[in-house]
C-alpha cells in the first residue's frame, strides 16, 4: 500500500514529462498506475475472502517518540473503496485521452493534479491513523479545488472551486478537533482501535462523534452542506464522474461505513443522520426534476443519493449494511457511466440543455444505450446493479421490523419515485426525439478510447445483476463482522440476490417505479406544481449571505484597527507586551541568585558597538545612513558570536545582514531619501517612555529567564548526539538537518509561503521569472520582458519630440557569442554609460564563479565545519546580487535562467525525499542513513542522507534570494523606467534638463505625478 501510494505520487510529478512525450495520450500511460493498484486489490481476494480474514496492516514510523505513525490497513471495508478508487480512476484517465482536445491549456497539469488526487484518495482509505486520515481527507480536498478549477479564466469556476473548498475546509477543520479529542480521550490514534472499544458514554465522545460527522457530511454534501456539489458541476466532466460520482463524495459515506459498528448504539447517530439523510434525499430528487441541464440533474440526483447511501450506513448492522455496500458499488457504476455519457453529449454537440437537444439517441444509439442502461440502474429497474441494491434495501428495512426502519422505508420509498421521475426525464431529455427542436447531426466518432470507460462500466453494471452472487460476496465480507440487529435470525443473513421471489419487497419496488413513471408522464403537471409552491430555502444564497458578511465585518473591524500609522501598531505591540511580560515578571517566583553582567573584556566592544549604533540610527534624518547604522548592530553581533567561539553562527549572522542591508537598499530607491517627521499625537516623550520601558522588562525577563533554570539543558548532549547520532562535528549543522529536521522542514515551508505571499504582493499580474535573457525568444507576453530582443537600455533623451523621449533605444542585433566572450559581462552594455562600473564588472566577473565554489564547499563541508545548506545558499546569493548589482537586471537574467519557484519546489521535494526516504530503510521518516568507506585519493568518506536533506535547503535559499532580487529589485527598476517614460511623454517639449532631473528626485516622494506637475502629496 506504501509502495503504491508512492506510485501514485511520483506519476503525478512525471505527468509534465509523461505529456511532453505523448500528449494528450499520456492519459493512457497514466491510467496504468492506478490499473496497477486495482490489480493489487484483486490479489488480495484471498486475505479478504477466507474464513478467518485477517486484513493487511503496514505501519510506517512518522514520530515514534510520541507514538505517532502512519498506519495502513486494507481490509474488507478499504478493499472495497480500493477498488472504486482505482478502477474507475484508471478508466477516468483512458476517458481522458479523447475528451480533452491536444491543444487544451494546462492539460499536463490537470492530469497530475487529477493523479495526485487518486493517491490522496487511495490514502484515505486506507488510513487506520487519525491524523493520518486527516492529511489524505484533507489532500482531497486541496486537489479537488484545483481540478474544479482547471479553467480559471472562467470565473464561475473560480466561484466553483472556492466555495467547494470552503465548504469542505469548514467540516475538515471541524473533524479535526474531533480527532484531537478522540484520540487524546481513547489515548490512542488507531482508528480500528477506537471503534473497537466503541462509544463510552462520555459527554467528550459524543461531542469528537459529532465533529466528526460535520466534517462527514460536509464531505458527502448533505443538507445543509449540499450545495456546492451542484456548484462544482463547473468542472470539466471526467472530474464530476469521478470526484463527484466514484470517489470524494464517498468519503464521508466511508467514514460513517467505518464508525457505524462502534458508535451506532450512540444517542440520536441513527436518527440524526437518517434524518439529515432523508432530507437530502427528498431534495435532491425534488430539485433535479426542475433541471434541464443534463449535468445539473445528475448533480442533484448525486445528492440525492449521497443521502440515500447516509441513511443505510447508519444503522451499523450486518443486514443493512450489506444493503448500504451493495448500493455503494451500484452508485458508483451508473452514476460515473452518466457523467461519462453526458460528457460525450457535451463534447460532441456542444450543449446539455436537454430543450436543445433532440433525436441524439438515433444518430448515436452507442451513447444512449450506456446512458439509457444506467439510468435505468439508477431507477431501480431490472436487471441491473441499482435493482439488487434497491431490493436489498427494502428487503432489510421491512425485517428490520423497527419504528426507525419504518420511517426510513418510507422516506427511500418517496425519495426513489423522485429517482425514477428523473432517471425518465434523463433519458428523455438526452436521447428522444422532441417536436419543433432540431435534430441532432451525426458528427464524426472521437475513436474507442472516449467510449471504453462508459462500456466498460454498463457491461458491469449490467453483469452485476447476473453476478449478484459476486456482489453479495463482496458486501458481506465487512458486514458480516458487524453485529446483528435483534430482529433478524443470525443463522439467515440477507443476501444480495436478482430474484428473491414475490415479496413484499417487489412489490414496494413495483409501486416505486409505477409511481416514479407516472410523475413522468404528467411532467409538465409537476412542472406546474413546483412553480407554484414557495420557494424554500436557498443554501447557495445563504451561503454567500454568510461569506459576504464575513468580509464586511473583516472591513468594519479593519477600518478601525488598521489605521495605516506603523508607529501606532508598533506602540499598540509594545505596550501589550510590556504589560503581558510585566505582569508575569511580578508574579515571578525564581529568581536568579546572582547576575553576572560580563563573562570576558573583550564582550564590552560588541556591546558597545551595538549600543551607539541603536542610538545613533534613532537621531538619522537619511534613511540609507540609518540602514547601514542599524546593520552596525548586527555586524558587531558577528564579532560576539567570533569572541563566543561560535564560527558557524558568526558566518551566518555576516551572511543575513548583508543581505539585509542589500534588500533594504533596494527598496529604498522608492522611497524619499530623507525620513519624514510624523504627524503622531503621541509625542516623542512618550515614545521614549514606551521604548525604555519595553527594553528594561526585555532585559530583566532575559535575566530572569536564564538565571531560572532548574535543570540540566538538552543541548548539552547535543555534541555527543551530533558526532554518535548525527556522524558530524559542526553541532549547529547537525541540529538543523538531522537532530531538529522536523522543525527546519517547517520553517522551511514557512519560508517558502513567505516568498510566494511577498512576490504575490509585489507582482500583481505576473512573476518576474519571465524575464528574457538577451538574445533569447521570448515566451509569451509579459510585461517584465524588454519590448523587443534588441532593445538596450540608455539615459533619457529629452531632446526632439515626446515620442522620441525613451528609456531605450534600437541597438542591432542581439549579442553575438563572440560578443559575449569578450564582455566582461553579457549584458554590461546594457547599461548607460554613466551607470557602468568597470572595476565592478572586472571584480564581478572574477568573483561570481568563486563564491559559487565557495558555497558548494560550504553545502559539503558544514557537516563538520563551519557552513552548512543554509549559509552556502546565502553566499550563492550574494553572488546573483553582485551580477545584478554590476551588470543590472538583464544581467541578473542570463545569470539565473530558473525561476525562483523552481528551485524552491525542488529544494522543498529534496527535504520532504529525504523525509519519506526514512522508510525506504525501515526506520522513521527523516531518520537519517549513513555510509563510510575509503576511497583512492580522497581518503575516508562519510556520507548521509541528511546532506540530501541541506541540499535542498541550500535551494531553497537560493530561489528565496533569487526571489527577493527579481520581486524588490528587478520590479523596481521596472517601475522606475515606467515612471521615467511616463514624465517623458506629459512633460512639455521645452522642458529643459535641470527641470526634469528635479522632477525626477520627487517622484520618489510622490504617490503618482499628474501631467500638470501634481500630485496626492500636493505640487511640486
Amino acid at each position: 500500500m506504501g509502495v503504491l501510494l508512492g506510485l501514485l505520487f511520483l506519476a503525478a510529478l512525471a505527468a509534465p514529462l509523461i505529456f511532453r512525450a505523448l500528449g494528450r495520450t499520456g492519459f493512457v500511460a497514466l491510467s496504468l498506475v492506478p490499473f496497477v493498484g486495482l490489480v493489487h486489490s484483486l490479489t488480495l481476494i484471498p486475505t479478504v475472502f477466507s474464513d478467518s480474514p485477517e486484513p493487511v496492516v503496514e505501519v510506517l514510523g512518522w514520530m515514534p517518540q510520541l507514538s505517532m505513525s502512519i498506519v495502513l490497513r486494507m481490509d474488507a471495508l478499504s478493499w472495497i473503496l480500493s477498488l472504486l478508487v482505482t478502477g474507475v480512476g484508471g478508466l477516468v484517465f483512458v476517458y481522458c485521452s479523447r475528451y480533452f482536445d491536444s491543444d487544451e491549456v494546462r492539460l499536463a497539469r490537470f492530469a497530475g493534479v487529477l493523479m495526485a488526487f487518486v493517491g490522496m484518495m487511495y490514502g484515505l482509505v486506507v488510513a487506520d491513523e487519525l491524523l493520518t486520515l486527516f492529511i489524505f481527507w484533507e489532500g482531497t480536498t486541496v486537489f479537488s479545488y484545483l481540478l474544479i478549477g482547471q479553467y480559471a479564466g472562467r470565473q464561475q469556476s473560480r466561484r466553483a472551486a472556492l466555495q467547494a473548498l470552503i465548504v469542505t475546509t469548514f467540516g475538515g477543520l471541524s473533524m479535526f478537533v474531533g480527532m484531537i479529542l478522540l484520540g487524546v480521550h481513547y489515548g490512542t490514534g488507531r482508528i480500528t482501535e477506537i471503534v473497537a472499544i466503541g462509544y463510552d458514554g462520555h459527554g467528550l465522545t459524543a461531542l469528537a462523534i459529532v465533529l466528526l460527522l460535520i466534517g462527514a457530511l460536509s464531505k458527502s454534501a448533505l443538507i445543509p452542506f449540499h450545495f456546492w456539489l451542484p456548484g462544482a458541476m463547473a468542472a470539466p466532466t471526467p472530474v464530476s464522474a469521478y470526484l463527484h460520482a466514484a470517489a470524494m463524495v464517498k468519503a464521508g459515506i466511508y467514514l460513517v461505513l467505518r464508525l457505524s459498528p462502534g458508535f451506532a448504539d450512540m444517542p440520536y447517530w441513527r436518527e440524526g443522520l437518517i434524518a439529515v439523510g432523508l432530507l437530502t434525499m427528498l431534495l435532491g430528487g425534488w430539485q433535479a426534476l426542475k433541471e434541464t441541464d443534463l449535468k445539473l440533474i445528475l448533480a442533484y440526483g448525486t445528492v440525492s443519493q449521497l443521502g440515500f447511501m447516509t441513511m443505510m450506513a447508519s444503522f451499523g448492522d450486518r443486514d443493512v449494511t450489506t444493503a448500504a455496500l451493495a448500493l455503494l458499488l451500484a452508485h458508483s457504476m451508473f452514476k460515473a457511466t452518466l457523467f461519462l455519457t453526458v460528457g460525450i453529449i457535451d463534447h460532441r454537440v456542444g450543449t446539455r440543455d436537454l430543450r436543445k437537444l433532440s433525436g441524439y439517441g438515433r444518430s448515436y444509439p452507442l451513447i444512449a444505450v450506456f446512458g439509457t442502461v444506467s439510468a435505468v440502474s439508477m431507477a431501480g429497474l431490472p436487471p441491473t446493479m441499482g435493482f439488487l441494491a434497491k431490493e436489498a434495501v427494502y428487503g432489510t428495512l421491512l425485517d428490520h421490523g423497527t419504528k426507525l426502519a419504518i420511517v426510513t422505508l418510507i422516506g427511500v420509498f418517496l425519495g426513489s419515485v423522485l429517482t425514477v421521475a428523473y432517471s425518465a426525464r434523463f433519458v428523455w431529455g438526452a436521447f428522444a426525439s422532441k417536436p419543433g427542436v432540431e435534430a441532432t447531426v451525426r458528427t464524426e466518432s472521437d475513436g474507442p478510447l472516449l467510449t471504453a470507460a462508459p462500456a466498460v462500466l454498463t457491461l458491469m453494471t449490467i453483469g452485476g445483476a447476473f453476478a449478484a452472487g459476486v456482489i453479495d460476496r463482496i458486501a458481506t465480507s465487512w458486514s458480516s463482522q458487524l453485529a446483528v440487529d435483534p430482529a433478524a435470525d443470525p443463522a439467515d443473513p440477507y443476501h444480495v440476490a436478482l430474484w428473491h421471489g414475490f415479496e413484499p419487497a417487489l412489490l414496494v419496488s413495483a409501486l416505486t417505479i409505477v409511481a416514479g413513471v407516472t410523475m413522468f408522464v404528467f411532467r409538465r403537471q409537476v412542472g406546474l406544481f413546483q412553480a407554484a409552491l414557495p420557494d424554500g430555502i436557498d443554501f447557495h444564497r445563504s451561503y454567500r449571505r454568510i461569506i459576504g458578511g464575513l468580509e464586511k465585518s473583516a472591513a468594519f473591524v479593519t477600518a478601525r484597527t488598521q489605521r495605516g500609522s506603523m508607529p501606532f501598531y508598533q506602540g499598540v505591540i509594545y505596550v501589550f507586551a510590556i504589560g503581558a511580560l510585566g505582569i508575569t515578571l511580578l508574579n515571578n517566583d525564581v529568581w536568579p541568585e546572582e547576575v553576572v553582567w560580563i563573562d570576558s573584556a573583550v564582550q564590552v566592544l560588541p556591546a558597545a558597538i551595538m549600543v551607539m549604533a541603536a542610538v545613533m540610527v534613532t537621531r538619522m534624518t537619511k534613511r540609507f545612513a540609518a540602514v547601514v547604522v542599524c546593520g552596525l548592530t548586527g555586524y558587531a553581533m558577528v564579532v560576539f558570536f567570533a569572541f563566543q567561539g561560535a564560527p558557524d553562527l558568526a558566518l551566518t549572522q555576516i551572511l543575513v545582514e548583508t543581505i539585509t542591508i542589500v534588500v533594504f537598499v533596494f527598496v529604498l530607491r522608492r522611497l524619499p531619501a530623507r525620513i519624514g517627521k510624523g504627524d503622531s499625537r503621541v509625542t516623542p516623550a512618550l515614545r521614549t517612555v514606551i521604548a525604555v520601558s519595553f527594553a528594561v522588562v526585555m532585559m530583566v525577563l532575559a535575566v530572569v529567564v536564564l538565571g531560572a533554570r532548574q535543570h540540566l539543558p538538552i543541548s548539552g548532549v547535543f555534541p555527543r548526539l551530533a558526532y554518535e547520532g548525527g556522524h558530524g562535528q559542526n553541532i549547529v549543522n547537525v541540529t538543523l538537518v538531522d537532530i531538529r529536521a522536523w522543525d527546519t522542514m517547517g520553517e522551511l515551508a514557512v519560508v517558502i509561503a513567505c516568498a510566494i505571499g511577498v512576490a504575490s504582493l509585489v507582482f500583481v499580474t505576473g512573476q518576474g521569472d519571465s524575464i528574457s535573457p538577451l538574445g533569447a525568444p521570448r515566451r509569451g507576453r509579459s510585461r517584465f520582458q524588454p519590448v523587443t530582443e534588441s532593445v538596450r537600455p540608455r539615459p533619457l533623451d529629452l531632446s526632439g519630440t515626446p515620442e522620441s523621449r525613451t528609456h531605450s533605444v534600437p541597438a542591432g542585433d542581439a549579442p553575438t557569442a563572440e560578443e559575449k566572450r569578450n564582455a566582461w559581462l553579457l549584458a554590461g552594455r546594457t547599461l548607460a554609460p554613466g551607470n557602468r562600473s568597470i572595476v565592478l564588472e572586472v571584480a564581478v566577473r572574477l568573483l561570481f564563479h568563486a563564491f559559487l565554489v565557495f558555497s558548494v564547499y560550504l553545502l559539503f563541508a558544514g557537516h563538520n565545519n563551519p557552513g552548512g545548506g543554509f549559509a552556502a545558499g546565502l553566499v550563492a546569493g550574494l553572488a546573483f546580487i553582485t551580477r545584478y548589482l554590476a551588470g543590472g537586471r538583464y544581467e541578473f537574467a542570463e545569470a539565473v535562467r530558473l525561476p525562483s519557484g523552481l528551485l524552491m519546489g525542488v529544494g522543498m521535494l529534496f527535504a520532504a525525499g529525504t523525509a519519506a526516504s526514512g522508510f525506504l530503510w525501515g526506520h522513521a521518516a527523516l531518520q537519517s542513513f549513513y555510509v563510510s568507506t575509503d576511497l583512492p585519493l580522497l581518503g575516508y568518506v562519510s556520507f548521509g542522507s541528511s546532506v540530501i536533506f541541506d541540499i535542498g535547503v541550500y535551494l531553497i535559499v537560493v530561489g528565496l534570494v533569487v526571489g527577493i532580487i527579481r520581486s524588490l529589485a528587478v520590479e523596481v527598476d521596472i517601475q522606475l523606467v515606467e515612471d521615467e517614460d511616463r514624465i517623458a511623454e506629459e512633460l512639455p517639449n521645452d522642458v529643459d534638463t535641470a527641470e526634469y532631473d528635479r522632477i525626477r528626485e520627487l517622484l520618489g516622494r510622490t504617490d503618482r505625478l499628474d501631467v500638470d506637475g501634481t500630485s496626492a502629496g500636493g505640487r511640486l
